[in-house]
């Protein structure tokens, strides 16, 4: 944990945080959000140990649950990451209310920064500008070729005109053939740039908001230990170095967090109004809408078809490269 931090708020009553901010201390609020504050909205989390995504993708013809998101699986295959994309589509879910509350932060001026491990974009519908937030592990936003020696863009429209096509197909590069993947981290990539020129804002923070994740990821979990300011924590349970004796440590569902926060505030209304703003792509609306635990299996089938579309079609790497790596170096699992 880091030293120095003052400590003038701690419990589980989020009362304490709201007579926090009414003072005019949190100037520079900032947020860490996780799959916690996209659930409400469909999408389902992808690592509770029963219901999770990955949880489910394990029974597949996978070489291990998180291939799926792995460089070099993609490399080879990138048929199963692409039906996956269909299902996880920006505009075919609609921003949360804990969405409107950062977006709420940021129209009172109070947001530093947002930094989210979500790849849905969410964050960025609901209106929160690109100045405020961090995309920690990249989002739909954009795409690029991915043959380092190339790595020509791709706009997130034109991805989507092959995420959508009947049949649908994998964008590859213009230049130079090789697989077009959205600029979403990948296992095996390197966090964006702007995640670590981000980093020395966490200074200026003078106020911590967790919301919704598991904080098991690094290095996206170290952030929280890093600022020097009062911490509060909104999610199921208790997660990393988090202690009632040291922080506000308040446990339930992120949305419910959110009202009860800003019912202390006296901001229940403008938080209500932001949100019914909020609406769907038409692009993509007429797509099913389905509770959590159906769009996991949903997503888990359309894993399972692009693992079969491969195995038609015979696919190789692509990636501007031409020589051969062995199977063995390509399916192991890495270290998490």
């Amino acid at each position: 944990m880091a030293e120095d931090r003052s400590r003038p708020i701690v419990g589980t009553d989020l009362k304490v945080v709201a007579d926090y901010i009414k003072t005019g201390k949190a100037k520079a609020i900032h947020l860490f959000t996780g799959a916690g504050i996209s659930t409400s909205s469909g999408i389902p989390d992808f690592r509770s140990p029963t219901t999770g995504l990955y949880a489910n993708l394990a029974r597949l013809n996978l070489p291990y649950a998180e291939a799926v998101f792995d460089i070099d699986f993609f490399r080879h295959n990138p048929y199963p990451f692409y039906e996956l994309a269909r299902e996880l589509w920006p505009g075919r879910y609609k921003p949360t209310t804990t969405h409107a509350f950062i977006r709420l932060l940021q129209e009172k001026k109070l947001l530093g920064r947002c930094w989210s491990q979500n790849i849905d974009t969410l964050e960025r519908r609901a209106g929160v500008s690109g100045e405020r937030l961090v995309e920690a592990h990249g989002s739909f936003a954009g795409a690029r070729c991915i043959n380092p020696r190339c790595a020509t863009t791709m706009s997130q429209e034109e991805v989507r005109k092959h995420v959508f096509a009947v049949p649908s197909t994998v964008p590859t590069c213009h230049k130079c053939a090789s697989y077009v993947k959205p600029n979403i981290t990948f296992f095996g990539e390197n966090l964006p740039g702007a995640f670590f020129a981000s980093l020395p804002s966490l200074g200026e923070a003078d106020l911590a908001i967790v919301i919704g994740t598991s904080l098991t990821v690094y290095p996206f979990a170290g952030l929280v230990k890093k600022v020097r300011c009062p911490r509060v924590l909104i999610n199921m349970q208790c997660v990393g170095d988090f202690d009632e004796e040291e922080d506000v440590v308040w446990e339930g569902a992120c949305d419910q967090g959110v009202e009860e926060l800003c019912a202390e505030l006296g901001w229940t209304k403008e938080l209500h109004e932001i949100y019914d703003t909020f609406t769907l792509d038409e692009e993509v609306a007429d797509m099913e809408q389905k509770d959590a635990k159906d769009e996991v299996e949903e997503m888990t089938e359309a894993v399972e078809k692009g693992l079969k579309i491969d195995g038609e079609e015979n696919g190789g790497r692509r990636d501007g490269k031409e020589e051969d790596v062995p199977a063995w170096m390509i399916w192991r699992k890495p270290k998490m």
